[in-house]
């Protein structure tokens, strides 16, 4: 009596099912993300109503207006998407960006280089960032108690030296002038420092490890220093690199100001920049963001902010829309996460 041979493995295994073509669109979508998907939804739709209540919202000047105005926000936003990624946050950017701010214009009044108030500024902020950065490793302070400290701090330093007051006159300089007036390629000079900033930031995060260990950190912090990173020094270095971009922020402030503002203009951008942080996906507990993203976010801020003045709001509504819009943002953060609500049974 024969053994009745048993079929091979390749016979017993049924045909797996052809996989189903994938839409362009899907495709497309799945390249952007879901988050950035979202958010480029928004901002079109933001533009058709407002085109649609506006006749003027969708000329060449007042887009061109809508990029320049974002540019200070959309600086701070993109360096506090840094911060938060990193797992904490900077509350006393404005008031870095204030003092910047004064610093630029009374060192170009003092020697009538603007070069030298530009980096006299710059050294400004990485001081103010290494401060924000050393408190909270050397004093174990959490960061937004450091920095909400140091936002006092920085303002009233700001005050002193001004004595509350504009300090001197860049609108007859070249290079102020430029920064706040000129142009390259049809856009800008503005726009243009926040796309390389953005760019910057974005090559930093997305392919380089220094990216990939905040990220880490900002994950799991207790994993990141088992794994070896130093995580006081990425601290320090994050903090430093805000303090750099906030007195950028500062100086455009002088520019477009044509003097130094210890305080006008630089009033509520704390909120700003986290706001547009936070619309733009960046989990404010850390580990998750993107600047593209954020970018996307500063852009809807300011499409809103336009539309609003163009039909006439008290601008204080603004105000009232950001506080609204960060409430969504971290309402939509939480229910995403599926953690148990404050207060609420599990």
């Amino acid at each position: 009596m024969s053994t009745p041979t048993r079929p091979s493995p390749a016979q017993e295994r049924p045909e797996a099912p052809a996989p189903e073509p994938v839409s362009p669109v899907r495709r497309v979508l799945s390249g952007i993300g879901v988050q950035n998907s979202s958010l480029i939804i928004t901002l079109v739709v933001l533009i058709i109503v407002l085109s649609a209540l506006n006749d003027n919202f969708f000329r060449t000047n007042n887009l061109l207006l809508i990029g320049s105005a974002v540019t200070i926000m959309g600086l701070l936003s993109l360096v506090q998407t840094l911060v938060i990624i990193l797992g904490a946050l900077d509350i006393s950017v404005g008031s870095m960006a204030g003092l910047a701010s004064v610093v630029s214009a009374m060192a170009f009044t003092a020697t009538g280089s603007s070069a030298l108030g530009v980096l006299a500024a710059v050294g400004t902020g990485i001081a103010c960032g290494l401060v924000n950065g050393l408190i909270i490793i050397f004093g174990r302070v959490n960061p937004v108690v450091a920095t909400l400290a140091t936002l006092a701090t920085y303002k009233g330093i700001a005050q002193v030296v001004s004595d509350g007051k504009a300090q001197g006159y860049t609108g007859a300089d070249d290079l102020f002038i430029f920064l706040a007036k000129g142009t390259v390629l049809g856009l800008p000079t503005l726009v243009w420092v926040l796309v390389i900033v953005a760019a910057i930031l974005h090559f930093l995060l997305k392919y380089t490890d220094i990216g990939r260990n905040i990220f880490a950190i900002g994950g799991n912090d207790t994993a990141a220093r088992l794994a070896g990173i130093n995580i006081n020094r990425y601290i320090i270095g994050v903090y430093a690199l805000v303090g750099v971009v906030a007195a950028i922020a500062g100086v455009l402030i002088t520019a477009r100001t044509g003097s130094g503002q210890p305080t006008s203009g630089s009033e509520g951008l704390e909120l700003q920049a986290v706001t547009g942080a936070a619309l733009g996906g960046t989990m404010l507990k850390g580990g998750r963001g993107s600047i593209v993203s954020t970018v996307l976010a500063v852009f809807i801020l300011g499409v809103l902010d336009n539309g609003m003045s163009g039909l006439g709001i008290n601008q204080f509504w603004q105000n009232v829309a950001h506080g609204a819009l960060l409430v969504v943002a971290v309402v939509l953060q939480q229910l995403r996460s599926g953690e148990r609500r404050v207060g609420l049974p599990a």
